[in-house]
């Protein structure tokens, strides 16, 4: 698998990322998980307009999605389109949500997206292996474990500290986890992940090498969150990158 990070900035664009969107590649199938505020730039950027061969959309908040919006354009416009429906696995709603970024006053976006709702489970997407559980945060949301061949990539989504977490990241390869929180303030509770616990979380599940992801740099410090992570994690990790690219 090869991992290519589109957009990682938590919670909305910041100066340097567009929010979170990363594609998953394995025997030539492309899978986007999220696709956040401005990543549609990214994916022309560093991997084509039309490079998504489906779509895994965590949970419903604005920085995970609203550039799936934007994208009905580029498939119903097309000058060599309409595209077919592109496979969208979701929690329930997404049709209704998009529908609402894109504009209740047009039609649907049926004819773009073919929906899947997400439940906890295991499915086939192409060639990977997806297995899916429910996060802590506050809306209904899935942290996402794909493997193919052998190697495993554990994707967070946006949580608190939770046990599906750890039972979803078991020995991966690779953990994408998020790290929005500093240590040591007051953070609000059942949202988000600090960087001790980002890296707590990692040694519990024995993975092989933490991605941090989601930082809200405008209110934090990536210097104290890899700090942070680093005390709680002795394997190798790093803040991500948009246009990083990682083999798993």
């Amino acid at each position: 698998m090869r991992l290519t990070v589109l957009g990682c900035a938590g919670s909305f664009p910041g100066p340097e990322s567009a929010c979170s969107a990363y594609l998953v590649e394995a025997e030539g199938f492309r899978l986007l998980l999220d696709f956040g505020t401005g990543s549609l730039s990214a994916l022309q950027r560093y991997a084509g307009l039309h490079a998504p061969d489906a779509i895994v959309l965590s949970h419903l908040h604005c920085d995970h999605i609203l550039d799936a919006a934007s994208y009905v354009v580029v498939r119903r416009y097309a000058p060599d389109g309409p595209y077919p429906a592109l496979p969208v696995y979701a929690p329930a709603g997404a049709p209704e949500r998009l529908h609402a970024v894109y504009g209740h006053q047009e039609e649907g976006v049926d004819d773009v997206y073919q929906f899947y709702a997400l439940e906890p489970g295991t499915f086939p997407i192409g060639p990977f292996t997806v297995t899916v559980d429910r996060m802590n945060h506050p809306v209904e949301t899935y942290g996402i474990r794909l493997e193919h061949e052998g190697r495993v990539l554990c994707y967070s989504s946006d949580t608190a500290p939770c046990e599906s977490l750890l039972r979803l990241a078991q020995n991966a390869d690779v953990f994408l986890c998020e790290a929005s929180y500093l240590d040591g303030v007051d953070n609000p509770p059942d949202l988000h992940l600090t960087g001790r616990e980002a890296g707590e979380a990692a040694t519990k599940a024995g993975v092989g090498r933490l991605l941090l992801t989601h930082l809200v740099t405008a209110w934090g410090s990536e210097a104290q969150t890899v700090e942070a992570a680093g005390a709680s994690y002795a394997g190798p990790l790093e803040v991500v990158r948009p246009g990083s690219r990682y083999e798993v």
